[in-house]
């Protein structure tokens, strides 16, 4: 079996020694969020109008894996409680926080597509 091995674009110590508001962006750039926002974005004019942020949602939702937050109640409380967090995530002062409900449904959207898969292969390609 053969292996491949992919140079790294920071080592580990300088990843550590960078703050989460250097190194956040720097893992997020690449990242093309576009597959998910197609899935998650309202489809129709009609109806309720939407008030989400659905790419900083999906950047937080990033942001929780990578700094281990457990649960969405606890990335909510972050994003209530600091300033600099809301900022990091991509939400403004004018955006409210979302609900874990919305979460939740903006997840099982994300779940039933393929676009996770989608992003997963520019990333390797």
């Amino acid at each position: 079996m053969f292996r491949i091995r992919q140079e790294s674009l920071f080592s580990l110590e300088e990843i550590l020694e960078m703050s989460p508001k250097e190194s956040d962006p720097l893992l997020l750039e690449p990242l093309d969020i576009t597959p998910l926002l197609r899935v998650v974005s309202k489809k129709a004019l009609f109806g309720a109008p939407t008030r989400l942020n659905y790419s900083a949602m999906i950047y937080s939702l990033f942001i929780r894996v990578i700094e281990r937050i457990p649960t969405i109640k606890d990335l909510r409380r972050r994003l209530k409680n600091s300033l600099e967090f809301r900022f990091d995530c991509g939400y403004s002062l004018a955006d409210s926080v979302p609900s874990e409900a919305s979460y939740s449904r903006m997840i099982q959207k994300i779940h039933a597509s393929s676009a996770l898969g989608e992003i997963q292969n520019d990333l390797v390609s």
